[in-house]
């Protein structure tokens, strides 16, 4: 592969984001003592930080890499929702598909860490399935900006957005202008996403999605990836297993990836990274199995960074190298 010519080729892709839009909040600090109350750590705030999670984050990934991102859900009327907005501006991520909502809380992932440690985390959100009206406004930015875009994604974290009707609408006007989809996946949702062209679940993922509690042998993994192509009538699945690869598969090959990672510090967002850089490298142009192979490199750095991170256009082209 020419690394700079694939490099070069983000810059001219667009991709359109669908999904569940969250933001991730972080206070760290030092736990020197037990509590008196309870047997929990007293937790001394250092610092309190914001960054995009759930789709704001696959956006946050592509834009990083140097591609063009529109992005499309629902937010509440909140403070949350204006952090929110102002993290998406700050990035330089277009939000006039972002519709508000009074009726919903914007979701909220808060996480206290000390030191390294990670000591508790709490989610403010409403999840719901979307309003016919939501899904009309969704819908209809997908409708008018679809022409303009490469690829469509869909971060699915199943606060609601990801409805039957939505991915329905998603699947129809694709066809019709010919364009890609792909598919970050939630477990409950799994038989919504027929005939995308590809879906990126971790192997628990896929095997909840398929009702599976263990594989059987060593060959489970293919039979499993298999058995999803034939169910969803997809083009093809990638399967990710942490310190074990990936392992792609089409309807007429299997191709296995060993992982890329050195080290690994938080795995938080590594599914965004995967999904975004995928889906990004298609939208160049880029064949299914390089792309994933590119993915592959991508997720193996940022496992090795602290928090929900995304990688430059520099990490990615040493790593190919």
């Amino acid at each position: 592969m020419n690394f700079r010519k694939i490099l070069d080729k983000f810059s001219k892709a667009k991709v359109l984001i669908i999904g569940d839009l969250i933001l991730d909040r972080f206070i760290r600090g030092e736990a020197r003592r037990v509590s008196p109350e309870a047997p929990v750590p007293v937790v001394e705030v250092k610092t309190e930080s914001y960054c995009l999670g759930g789709a704001g984050n696959v956006a946050n990934n592509i834009v990083a890499l140097g591609g063009n991102v529109l992005i499309s859900g629902i937010i509440g009327d909140d403070y949350t929702a204006e952090v929110l907005l102002k993290e998406l501006w700050n990035k330089n991520i277009n939000t006039d598909g972002i519709f508000k909502d009074k009726t919903i809380e914007t979701s909220i992932k808060t996480r206290i860490i000390a030191v390294h440690q990670q000591v508790v985390r709490f989610d403010k959100e409403t999840v719901r399935e979307l309003s016919p009206a939501n899904t009309k406004k969704i819908l209809g930015f997908l409708n008018d900006k679809i022409s303009n875009c490469d690829a469509i994604l869909i971060s699915d974290y199943g606060k609601g957005v990801i409805t039957q009707k939505i991915i329905q609408g998603i699947i129809k006007l694709a066809r019709k202008h010919k364009k890609i989809v792909t598919v970050d996946p939630k477990i409950e949702h799994f038989i919504r996403y027929k005939y995308v062209d590809c879906l990126t679940p971790n192997i628990y993922e896929a095997m909840g999605g398929m009702h599976i509690t263990r594989l059987k042998n060593k060959n489970g993994i293919n039979e499993l990836g298999k058995s999803i192509l034939k169910k969803l009538k997809c083009r093809s699945v990638l399967i990710t297993q942490g310190e074990n690869g990936m392992t792609l598969f089409e309807q007429s090959k299997i191709f296995h990836i060993p992982t890329a990672a050195k080290e690994v510090f938080d795995v938080t967002g590594a599914g965004d990274t995967v999904i975004a850089v995928l889906t990004l490298a298609l939208a160049s142009g880029l064949s299914l199995s390089d792309s994933a192979r590119i993915a592959n490199y991508a997720a193996g750095i940022v496992v090795g960074k602290l928090g929900t991170a995304t990688i430059s256009q520099k990490e990615l082209s040493k790593a190919l190298k």
